[in-house]
C-alpha cells in the first residue's frame, strides 16, 4: 500500500496556516463543550449495561478493609496489582460493571481494536503472560487480558461487580473513609484509590430532538448487538435491510464504518471535521520474538516509545510505528541544522515537520478515495496534535462503497434529529439506526465521572475543591482529603499517548505510599498546604505555553472545544517536564520528601463526624 510523499514534499506555509485558520473558525461554537449532554438522568438509558441480565442483587456489606480500590479498568487493576506485590492483601475493589477492563469492557462495538502497540500498552504482559496475537489487538483480546490480570493476582474474590460508590465520607476520628454504594454496601477503608479513566463517561450530543427518533438508537459504547446482529469481529447482517446513520467520524467511528459499511444497506456518515488517517500496518505477532525478550523488556519497551513521542533523544526506536513519525523528523531537523551550525529555532522546525506531516496525510486521501470532490471532503486540515490521530488501513476506502455515503456539514455539524432520521444540510435522511461515535467526556474530574461524592475533612467536599483554586500534589493527592490517591490524575499530573503508561506510574506511586504507612505504622497522611504550593510553584516553573497552538487548532477535545483559556484541558493542565521527568520525580520525592510533605490530619473535632455517610 502507498503510504504518501515523503517529507520535504512542496507546500505554502503562509497558505496552509491561512486555511487552518479558516477552517478552525468554521466550526468555533459559542456554547463549546456544553453543547454535549451528559448520559445521566433523563439520558441514563444510553449507558445501561447491555452485556448482564437485568435484575442483579446481592445482600449489603459491612467490613472494614485497608485499601478500597474504586474502579476495575486498567487503573484499578494495576492499581491492584502493585499492592499484591508489596505483600498488601486486605482490599477491596468496586466496579460498576460486571468484569474487570473498563473501556474495553464497555466499548464491544464491530472492530473494535487498540491504536497504541499492544507490547506496551497491555500492562503486566510479563507477569501475566499474555502474548498478544497482533501487534494492535482487538478490543476482546485486551478485554481477555484484563480478566487473566484478574486472575493471576487472585483479585475477582476481592471485587464487588455491578456496584456503584455514591459517597465516600472521612470519618477523622476512626482515621477512614466510610464508603457507601447503591448496594447498601459500607465499607470503611483507611485508603482510597480511584481510578475513573478519560475514556468512561459517555458524552451524548446535545442535538435537538435526540428523543424524536422513533427507530433505534445507541452510543457506541453500548452496542446493541440484537438489533444489528454479529459480535465485534463483524458479521452484521440484521443491517442487510438497514439505513444506518453514524455521527462522527473520530477515533471510534474510525474503527465502526468499516465494519458496518460491509452489511448495512445503506450508510451515512455525518461529519464536522475529518480526522486524520495514517498507516496502521498491523502484523501478527512473532511470539517466538516476544517470548525470548529479556526480563524488563516491557518497561524498557514502554519508556521508549514515551521517549519518542515526548520528543526526547532515545538510543534507538523500539517502537517504530506512525505515532512517532512527527517527533523523528523533527529530531531529524533538529540534527541536521546543528550540524551545519546554523541557528535554529525549535518552534519552526516543529512547524516544518508538522505541516510536511499533514501534507502526506492528505496526500494519501487522495490515493485512497476515487472521487476527487470526496478526497476534498475527507482531508484534515490542521496540525497534527489538534486532534488525536488516528491510524487505520479501512476506513478511507470504506467510502469507496456505492453503499456508503459522507455527509460534511462544512463544520456545522447536524441540524437536528427527527423522528424518522437526521438533518444535515438542509436534507433529511432518513434512517432505521442512530449509532452515536460522540467519544468521551475525557477532561472530567474523578468524582464526576464516577458519579459519587467525596467529603474530606471539615466537610469539604472534592467537587468544590475541583471547581476552586484547584491544588494538589502530583496530580494525584489534596491536603484535606487523607490516605486518598487518584490513578489516572492528569490534571497538575501527567498523561501520555500510552494512557496505561501513566496509570502505572500512579498506581505504583499510591502502592508505595500505602506500604510506607503500613512499614512505619502510620494511620493517615495527607499533603501539607506548603507542599502543594511547592507542587504548584514547580508546575508553574515547568509550564509549556500550549495557548497559542491550542486556540488555532479546529475544535475538539484536546482544547476544550475551541475554549482552551476557559478551562485547562486534559493536556494543558499537565506537568510541563513530560511524563517521563515526572516519573523520575515522583521516585525521587518518595526518597527524599515524602516525609516532609505527607503529615497527619489534625485531630478529629465534633464538627468533622461523618454524619452524611450514616443510614
Amino acid at each position: 500500500m502507498a503510504e504518501g510523499p515523503t517529507a520535504g514534499s512542496a507546500y505554502d506555509a503562509a497558505a496552509l496556516r491561512e486555511k487552518y485558520l479558516a477552517e478552525r473558525d468554521k466550526r468555533l461554537r459559542r456554547d463549546g463543550h456544553s453543547q454535549y449532554v451528559d448520559a445521566s438522568g433523563d439520558f441514563s438509558d444510553f449507558v445501561a449495561d447491555p452485556y448482564v441480565e437485568p435484575g442483579f442483587t446481592r445482600d449489603a456489606l459491612t467490613e472494614a478493609v485497608d485499601v478500597l480500590v474504586v474502579g476495575g479498568g486498567m487503573g484499578g487493576l494495576q492499581t491492584a496489582a502493585e499492592l499484591r506485590r508489596r505483600g498488601i492483601d486486605d482490599f477491596r475493589i468496586v466496579e460498576q460493571a460486571s468484569d474487570f477492563g473498563g473501556t474495553w469492557y464497555w466499548n464491544r462495538y464491530p472492530g473494535v481494536r487498540c491504536d497504541i502497540e499492544s507490547y506496551i500498552y497491555m500492562p503486566l504482559l510479563e507477569e501475566v503472560g499474555t502474548v498478544p496475537t497482533e501487534r494492535y489487538s482487538t478490543g476482546a483480546e485486551i478485554f481477555a487480558h484484563c480478566q487473566a490480570i484478574g486472575r493471576h493476582f487472585d483479585l475477582y474474590d476481592r471485587a464487588l461487580f455491578q456496584t456503584r460508590v455514591e459517597a465516600m465520607v472521612w470519618d477523622a476520628a476512626a482515621d477512614r473513609w466510610v464508603v457507601t454504594t447503591d448496594r447498601g454496601d459500607r465499607i470503611a477503608a483507611r485508603f482510597v484509590t480511584v481510578s475513573q479513566g478519560p475514556l468512561a463517561k459517555v458524552k451524548l450530543p446535545g442535538i435537538p430532538g435526540i428523543r424524536d427518533f422513533q427507530g433505534r438508537m445507541f452510543h457506541s459504547a453500548r452496542w446493541d448487538y440484537d438489533f444489528t446482529g454479529g459480535d465485534a469481529s463483524g458479521g452484521l447482517d440484521k443491517l442487510a435491510d438497514k439505513r444506518v446513520g453514524v455521527i462522527g467520524t473520530g477515533a471510534t467511528a474510525v474503527q465502526i464504518v468499516p465494519r458496518v459499511a460491509e452489511h448495512a444497506k445503506a450508510l451515512f456518515v455525518f461529519q464536522r471535521t475529518p480526522s486524520s488517517i495514517d498507516v496502521r500496518a498491523n502484523r501478527p505477532t512473532d511470539a517466538a520474538w516476544l517470548t525470548g525478550q529479556p526480563a524488563g523488556w516491557q518497561r524498557r519497551r514502554m519508556d521508549n516509545f514515551l521517549g519518542i513521542v515526548s520528543g526526547k533523544p532515545v538510543p534507538e526506536v523500539l517502537v517504530d510505528d506512525r505515532w512517532g513519525d512527527l517527533f523523528l523528523r523533527f529530531g531529524e531537523l533538529m540534527h541536521a541544522a546543528q550540524a551545519s551550525g546554523e541557528p535554529v529555532d525549535p518552534h519552526a522546525a516543529m512547524q516544518q515537520s508538522d505541516f510536511e506531516k499533514m501534507q502526506a496525510i492528505r496526500a494519501r486521501v487522495e490515493e485512497q478515495i476515487d472521487d476527487p470532490d470526496l478526497a476534498e471532503r475527507l482531508k484534515p486540515w490542521y496540525n497534527f496534535l489538534c486532534k488525536r490521530p488516528l491510524f487505520s488501513d479501512e476506513f478511507l476506502p470504506a467510502f469507496n462503497r456505492p453503499n456508503v455515503t459522507l455527509v460534511d456539514t462544512d463544520g456545522r455539524g447536524v441540524e437536528r434529529i427527527t423522528e424518522s432520521g437526521i438533518v444535515a444540510n438542509g436534507q433529511e435522511y432518513p434512517l432505521d439506526l442512530i449509532i452515536l461515535a460522540t467519544g468521551f467526556d475525557v477532561g472530567a474530574p474523578p468524582h464526576k465521572v464516577g458519579g459519587y461524592e467525596v467529603v474530606g475533612r471539615d466537610r469539604q467536599t472534592l467537587a468544590d475543591r475541583w471547581d476552586g483554586d484547584l491544588r494538589t500534589l502530583h496530580g494525584t493527592q489534596l491536603s484535606g482529603f487523607p490516605n486518598f490517591h487518584i490513578v489516572g490524575g492528569t490534571q497538575q499530573g501527567t498523561t501520555a499517548f500510552n494512557f496505561t503508561h501513566t496509570l502505572r506510574m500512579q498506581a505504583e506511586h499510591a502502592a508505595e505510599i500505602v506500604a510506607h504507612c503500613r512499614d512505619a505504622g502510620i494511620a493517615a497522611l495527607e499533603p501539607t498546604p506548603d507542599a502543594e504550593r511547592r507542587w504548584h510553584d514547580l508546575l508553574e516553573e515547568k509550564h509549556v505555553d500550549h495557548e497559542h497552538f491550542y486556540e488555532e487548532c479546529t475544535p475538539g477535545f484536546l482544547n476544550n472545544e475551541g475554549k482552551f483559556r476557559d478551562m485547562p484541558t486534559f493536556v494543558g493542565a499537565t506537568y510541563g517536564g513530560g511524563p517521563l521527568e515526572y516519573e523520575r520525580l515522583l521516585t525521587a520525592w518518595r526518597a527524599a520528601d515524602m516525609q516532609r510533605d505527607l503529615v497527619a490530619p489534625p485531630a478529629a473535632t465534633e464538627d468533622s463526624e461523618p454524619r452524611r455517610a450514616a443510614g
